[in-house]
């Protein structure tokens, strides 16, 4: 089984104050359980899903056996934000406004650490 990969994410137009470490989530398994069953998320961790090509539809999510709110953010190619929302637990689905390549999921309080248009990198750990 590889290890797990993690990253950080920079929002360059308006830097965190306490940087996110980012799970690196590319593989079928790891997209299939996302933030599922787990009982809480810390304020500094999250997933970064990854898709091979920007969608409405790839980057779709659902909340379903979510036991806990969270704050997703579409990211597109460009490594621009292009919609974010608080996802709702149990909710059936949300998508986002625009095509994305990229959703991070993280912690509800984090939801205003990026705003529509910002442009953001991907940092190695």
């Amino acid at each position: 089984m590889p290890m797990a990969r993690y990253i950080h994410i920079q929002n360059l137009d308006t830097p965190n104050k306490t940087r996110l470490k980012i799970k690196y989530c590319q593989g079928f398994f790891c997209k299939l359980r996302g933030l599922m069953l787990r009982a809480r998320i810390a304020p500094a961790e999250g997933l970064l899903f990854v898709y091979k090509r920007d969608s409405r539809v790839d980057t779709s999510i659902h909340m379903l056996f979510m036991k806990f709110d969270i704050a997703v953010i579409w990211i597109n190619s460009s490594m621009q934000v292009v919609d974010k929302t608080l996802a709702k637990r149990w909710k059936l689905a949300y998508a986002p406004r625009e095509a994305a390549q990229y959703v991070l999921e993280a912690h509800p309080d984090r939801l205003n650490d990026f705003e529509i248009g910002d442009k953001v990198e991907l940092q190695h750990v």
